[in-house]
């Protein structure tokens, strides 16, 4: 099994959610998540980011939710 940082496995996740890793990544994707708070957490915000936007295109969305999602997103990536 593959054993992945926090860095790595937020750069999997999309991946990771539409099942085109390999089964070792996968399986050290669900280890790194089960052991990892942070991580688990913010997997838990990505589905529900997902869940509520659904297949809608980045350009319907409203000026406010683009600007709150750009914002969670550069936060994230600060830390």
């Amino acid at each position: 099994m593959k054993r992945f940082t926090c860095d790595e496995l937020v750069e999997l996740l999309t991946a990771y959610l539409e099942d085109v890793l390999d089964q070792p990544s996968r399986d050290g994707v669900h280890a790194h998540l089960s052991c990892c708070e942070g991580c688990e957490r913010y997997f838990g915000q990505f589905r529900a980011t997902i869940r509520a936007l659904g297949d809608q295109p980045p350009e319907k969305l409203s000026a406010g939710v683009r600007d709150r999602l750009m914002s969670a997103f550069r936060e994230r990536r600060q830390t």
